[in-house]
């Protein structure tokens, strides 16, 4: 009785790569060179033509530039989203062989066929990179900024304001709306503008910008960057953060600034965990008067068997000096 053999269960292996060969030569490996000009497949060995019209897949990326680089970009760049106009225009390079020439001609070209509101734009534009860079703010406000500032231009919103005032307030805005608020002594110090000009162009913008929400600032927010500032331990930055909620819930520091309750906070904190730093040392940092924190940690000291946390122990309440 004839036994059928089971079917192999290994799957079978097909070989999809197509060879070419020349029919004349039949060399194995096959000598084929590809002639991108023509689109041709040629054999080198008998010259045989295998194949036309073969599409050329190497980047067509082309440079005229012999002494510029090796960019290969022949588009030119991106378009800016944040200047007007199609941006086509033809730029005279700078580079002639240490001559000279090319610069003064670049330099030329470039004030004859300059824009007065992209010019303004431009140097704004380099104002607001620099100011970002020097607090290190990171490059999305600087971008929120650069926004604000081309909308405050386009809709005319602040006719007759200087720009260094715009400017200032942009930051200002786009910091808030991004959760990484400053203070405005911070930006004034930074812009060098009035606090009182940089509180009318806020006012006005936020109106103008009703649409998009800008945040309020709070004592929370301030907190872990005045203590990574004075270098303290996670746990004074906690125990400040309690402080400051508990405060707003007693009520204890009611018509303060958030930067006043923020620092009187960290002060108070610090006595709690015997971390040594002076009033002097907090309001150089919050950017607030020494006098300010006293008058604040009076108020705290008074209500202080409310606010600090029942965890920690009676000694550390009883060691805090008094105002």
């Amino acid at each position: 009785m004839a036994t059928m053999a089971a079917p192999s269960s290994a799957p079978k292996v097909v070989d999809l790569n197509i060879q070419l060969m020349c029919p004349d030569c039949k060399v194995v490996p096959p000598n084929i060179s590809e002639e991108f000009s023509s689109g041709d497949l040629v054999c080198a060995d008998c010259g045989l033509v295998l194949g036309d019209r073969i599409v050329d897949t190497r980047s067509e990326w082309r440079t005229f530039a012999n002494d510029e680089g090796d960019d290969p970009s022949r588009v030119g760049s991106a378009a800016n989203p944040l200047l007007n106009g199609p941006q086509l225009d033809t730029v005279i390079s700078q580079r002639d062989g240490g001559s000279g020439t090319a610069r003064e001609l670049n330099r030329t070209h470039g004030r004859v066929t300059a824009v007065k509101g992209e010019r303004n734009l431009l140097q704004a534009y380099k104002d607001i990179s620099a100011m970002c860079d020097a607090i290190g703010l990171p490059k999305l406000i600087v971008d929120i900024a650069k926004q604000l500032f081309k909308r405050v231009e386009d809709e005319k919103m602040l006719k007759g304001k200087p720009n260094e005032s715009i400017i200032a307030a942009c930051i200002f805005i786009a910091c808030r709306q991004e959760g990484v608020p400053r203070t405005f002594k911070e930006i004034c110090t930074l812009t060098q503008v009035p606090k009182k000009e940089i509180g009318r162009c806020f006012k006005a913008l936020n109106i103008a910008f009703h649409e998009t929400k800008v945040q309020t600032m709070t004592s929370e927010d301030l907190m872990a960057r005045f203590c990574s500032n004075l270098n303290l331990p996670m746990e004074v930055q906690k125990a400040a953060v309690d402080l400051t909620k508990k405060a707003k819930e007693v009520g204890t520091l009611a018509g303060k600034s958030p930067v006043s309750i923020a620092a009187a906070c960290i002060y108070m904190s610090c006595n709690l965990f015997s971390q040594a730093r002076s009033t002097k040392d907090i309001s150089v940092v919050c950017g607030v008067s020494e006098v300010t924190i006293k008058n604040a940690y009076k108020h705290l000291y008074a209500e202080r068997a409310k606010l600090v946390n029942e965890k920690l122990t009676a000694k550390r309440i009883e060691a805090l000096p008094p105002p």
